[in-house]
């Protein structure tokens, strides 16, 4: 008898939302496996705000199904929020609450135990001294911080987070990046959207593409980077060789002792096949995601982009 896949935590089936003439969302099918961390990639006003809402029961779909958690996005859209931890984009508090009151609000809305708190603000450095403050006086970085704080506090088997690091200095983006590791290894499912590329690199099991509200990739990050065209530069003790012929290097341009080239695929058979005495200097940048993004936004036409 064959093992049986994991129910989706996340399933789309030709999920599609319009406003108007405009296109948010164009059939979109896709699914969330439990304990990943799932990137949603792409530029502002690209569909992914909207997705996340519609996901959520804010928006309706204009056509197409989707489940979260088991539940229909249209019908049990109250009770996927109670279950689903949530950091929308650009997070809004009330000024007049300080940072432990605006947690203890969110927490009475979520109607769920607040049992990481403790663990969280600590992680992130916000002490009690701090949480006492009022949220006017607050930063960007610290608002943002209380936002994660109150999509994770209850523990949530799913968490949806709109740019989660938005504000946060290079410190705290480790933390977060920390944290986002330890919830995989606790089964916890994370669905991500980002702009920032880097990021989903970091922390990305899966990544989904969207350009225009059309799903253009959805890859396991190692396999997307794998497909991607290494920069390598070489200086060599006397004029360069000729290394046409190595599978996987294109574009190659010498410069008496020095050459650049790009190179696809494997690393250790370039470098075998390069090795000599005479090589003095070897340089390959390692395969960046942003590369792979860039390729499905090739030619774009900003007015096609729709609202976030």
């Amino acid at each position: 008898m064959e093992d049986q896949q994991p129910a989706a935590v996340i399933h789309t089936t030709g999920l599609t939302k319009h406003y108007g003439k405009v296109q948010a969302l164009v059939d979109l099918t896709l699914d969330v496996r439990p304990g990943e961390i799932f990137g949603f990639l792409g530029p502002n006003g690209s569909g992914k705000s909207t997705m996340i809402r519609t996901l959520l029961g804010f928006l309706h779909p204009t056509s197409g199904s989707a489940s979260v958690l088991g539940l229909d996005i249209v019908d049990d859209s109250v009770e996927i929020r109670r279950r689903t931890g949530y950091l929308p984009g650009g997070i809004a508090l009330y000024d007049s609450l300080s940072g432990a009151d605006a947690l203890d609000y969110l927490n009475d809305l979520q109607g769920t135990p607040a049992v990481r708190r403790e663990e969280l603000c600590e992680r992130l450095q916000m002490p009690a001294s701090v949480l006492r403050r009022k949220v006017r006086d607050y930063s960007r970085g610290m608002r943002q911080k209380i936002g994660v704080i109150q999509a994770l506090q209850h523990d949530p088997v799913l968490a949806i987070l709109d740019e989660p690091t938005e504000g946060l200095d290079p410190l705290m983006q480790q933390a977060f990046y920390s944290l986002m590791d330890d919830l995989r290894d606790q089964g916890r499912t994370t669905f991500l959207s980002s702009h920032v590329l880097p990021e989903v690199e970091r922390i990305c099991d899966r990544v989904a593409i969207i350009r225009s509200g059309h799903l253009m990739a959805l890859q396991n990050v190692d396999d997307l980077l794998a497909r991607r065209k290494r920069r390598v530069s070489l200086r060599w003790r006397g004029a360069a060789p000729e290394l046409s012929g190595i599978p996987g290097l294109a574009d190659v341009k010498t410069d008496g002792d020095r050459m650049t080239a790009t190179l696809l695929g494997d690393v250790s058979g370039f470098v075998r096949a390069i090795a000599s005495p005479s090589l003095v200097d070897l340089t390959i940048e390692p395969a960046r995601l942003e590369e792979a993004f860039l390729e499905y936004y090739a030619g774009d036409d900003a007015s096609e982009e729709v609202r976030g």
